[in-house]
């Protein structure tokens, strides 16, 4: 835009163009003197002279007597004055004769009056005929104006012709090569077409500089009229977009055209356009988080018209909430092809799937993610893969072999299963960053096993509020757990308490008490008699029940009543994992059999006396641990659970408690 101001600038500024502009104003010059000059000539003819109005320089018609005059400047006034001199002179005459000779006869009055009387009309025929002879010469003054207006027109046609036509040569060598570039755009063809048509047409203002509009702004390259505002652009070759938006609103989705207040007056311009993800996502694909997408007002209208029209359509919010809103830019739609994918949970899925009927019509295609996979080399080579990912994104410190070693035993130790790792990223980029710093600390500029180590520790103390106050609890006495010796319907059962982001394991005491020959074999579940219990573990009481009485009354009656509670238990309790420690428990105090308290139990069951898996086992396993070691390990001490495959690994932390 600069090259072809300057281009413009030197074009109108040479001697070529000022020698055509001078031939333009002196022809129209001529021209109007011949008009003139005829015009004055046809005037002498009735006596009368064209000059011009000093005041405003505007041709008119006068006697030539009044060339010479003080009136000669307003010939309107000239002529009035005369006029009534004519009028007044033979009335002053005729009061004189009357007062000189009052004795005159009547037959000399009569004479005067005649003679007065042919005077007066005389001169009242020749100011007549010198009024319609002004009144003609004025009219053809009028049509003469009239044709030199469209003459100076002609003449200002002509120089807008001329500098047009400069305008056209000296531009079109700078756009020629543009059009080249993008032949194959016919869009931005067209367009480049109509800016260098309007900037012939304007040619005058851009050399002139009197326009704002026209006038590069400083920082910038290009006058407003013409600044292209480029709201998405991606790089060549660089695959197809993929973008994730953290802030799903309506705006932010569809694009916005933005306003700014100037002295009262709301204004924008094509500059204010801002795009929005699907701009930038537009040929490759949107991420969004689904309950992030709902807790913003209109965004899933938004979002589900533009994907069923396959157009983004930009659209003032607040004329759709208030009906109203100040008058703004209305963009044309643009075509749209995006593969957009929610993140979210199963259950926002399903009521997604129940309230919103078009919901899957849209989302056609739906895939579950696991929270872990089998750990084998390609799965450790995956991870570790990502890790150097983050490391490089972060720009963290390397990580050692030894490192990379530790945080894939950690993910297997969250994935509760030594053959498994968890593909939480949250937990892994949290504990790299802890990592870095530690080394950082250290002065060191390598991260090794003993930092990642460090790192799991401090995450372990800074969520252990709540286990450390158990653990107080039971050295001071607080908590009644016994890990040695024996006791009657007593049992150490495994809990895991979960809280925010961090769960841990601990022994809780379960206890049965029996009423013998009381009842018909009535079980009260006392943590479920008071709403602490949940209906997972309502549902392994009643199993537990219905296995014993199917085991005892086809050889006698049931003539007790017994009751469960877990001990010193203040909190809900859900979970099925306590119904062989429950079982346990009640036959112990049925047999009267003592139980050794070296061991914990956990372990669902079934309505046949079958064991089941549960989850949660190494925290069960670490908290009863750290029971025994608080109150003395004995290297007898160990935890009994059911050996089905799926737990299967946990056999090996087993071994190292024991």
């Amino acid at each position: 835009m600069a090259t072809g101001k300057k281009r413009l600038s030197q074009r109108f500024r040479s001697d070529q163009y000022q020698s055509k502009i001078e031939a333009i104003k002196n022809n129209t010059h001529q021209k109007e003197s011949h008009a003139y000059d005829a015009l004055n000539a046809e005037g002498k003819q009735y006596d009368l002279a064209l000059t011009f109005r000093s005041f405003d320089n505007k041709a008119v018609f006068v006697h030539p007597s009044q060339l010479t005059t003080d009136s000669s400047s307003d010939p309107v006034k000239a002529s009035e004055s005369s006029s009534n001199s004519a009028n007044l002179s033979p009335r002053n005459d005729n009061e004189k004769a009357n007062i000189l000779s009052n004795d005159k006869t009547n037959h000399d009055e009569e004479q005067n009056n005649a003679q007065n009387s042919e005077y007066g009309n005389s001169e009242y025929e020749a100011e007549l005929n010198n009024f319609v002879q002004k009144n003609h010469m004025q009219k053809r003054l009028s049509q003469l104006t009239i044709a030199l207006e469209q003459l100076e027109d002609e003449a200002n046609d002509a120089i807008e012709s001329l500098h047009r036509s400069i305008a056209r040569r000296a531009l079109q060598p700078l756009f020629a090569p543009v059009y080249e570039q993008f032949a194959t755009h016919p869009l931005v063809v067209d367009y480049l077409k109509a800016i260098f048509a309007d900037m012939v047409t304007h040619v005058e203002r851009i050399v002139n500089g009197d326009d704002e509009e026209f006038v590069t702004a400083v920082l910038t390259t290009t006058p407003s009229r013409y600044a292209v505002n480029v709201i998405v652009s991606h790089a060549p070759d660089s695959g197809a977009p993929v973008v994730f938006e953290d802030l799903p609103t309506h705006l932010n989705l569809l694009g916005h055209v933005e306003q700014i207040t100037q002295l009262g007056t709301v204004t924008t311009d094509v500059s204010m356009i801002r795009a929005g993800a699907l701009h930038r996502a537009n040929g490759g694909y949107l991420l969004l988080e689904a309950s992030h997408l709902l807790e913003h007002p209109y965004a899933w209208q938004g979002l589900k018209r533009a994907l069923q029209s396959r157009k983004i359509k930009l659209s003032s919010l607040e004329q759709m909430l208030t009906l109203t809103g100040s008058l703004s830019l209305s963009p044309a739609p643009i075509d749209l092809d995006i593969k957009v994918i929610l993140l979210g949970e199963a259950d926002l899925y399903y009521e997604l799937l129940e309230l919103e009927p078009e919901f899957d019509a849209v989302f056609k295609v739906r895939a579950d993610f696991h929270d872990d996979v089998t750990r084998t080399s390609e799965h450790e080579l995956a991870l570790v893969a990502k890790m150097a990912d983050i490391i490089d994104y972060a720009d963290l410190y390397p990580f050692d072999s030894s490192a990379q070693a530790t945080l894939l035993e950690h993910l297997s130790l969250q994935a509760e299963e030594q053959d498994r790792l968890s593909l939480h990223s949250d937990l892994l980029i949290k504990l790299l960053h802890e990592s870095n710093r530690h080394a950082r600390l250290n002065d060191e500029i390598m991260v090794t096993a003993d930092h990642v180590t460090q790192a799991i520790d401090d995450m372990d103390e800074r969520s252990g509020y709540l286990r450390d106050l158990y653990w107080d609890e039971l050295k001071n006495g607080q908590q009644l757990i016994q890990t040695q010796g024996s006791a009657v319907g007593q049992v150490n059962a495994l809990t895991v308490v979960s809280y925010a982001d961090s769960e841990f394991g601990m022994p809780a005491r379960l206890t049965a008490v029996i009423q013998p020959n009381i009842g018909a074999g009535e079980i009260l579940d006392i943590e479920r008699d008071v709403d602490l219990g949940g209906s997972l573990h309502a549902k392994g009481m009643l199993i537990m029940t219905s296995y014993l009485r199917a085991l005892f009354s086809q050889h006698h009656a049931l003539n007790f009543s017994a009751s469960l509670a877990f001990e010193q238990s203040y909190a809900h309790i859900d979970g099925d994992s306590a119904t062989v420690s429950e079982g346990c428990a009640l036959l112990s105090a049925l047999a009267n059999v003592p139980i050794d308290q070296s061991f914990a139990i956990t372990g669902s069951m079934n309505q046949l006396g079958e064991v089941q898996a549960v989850g949660g086992i190494n925290a069960k396993i670490a908290g009863f641990f750290d029971a025994c070691r608080e109150q003395e390990l004995t290297g007898a001490q160990g935890v009994v659970i059911q050996w089905p495959m799926s737990n299967n690994s946990c056999y090996a932390t087993i071994s190292l408690l024991r």
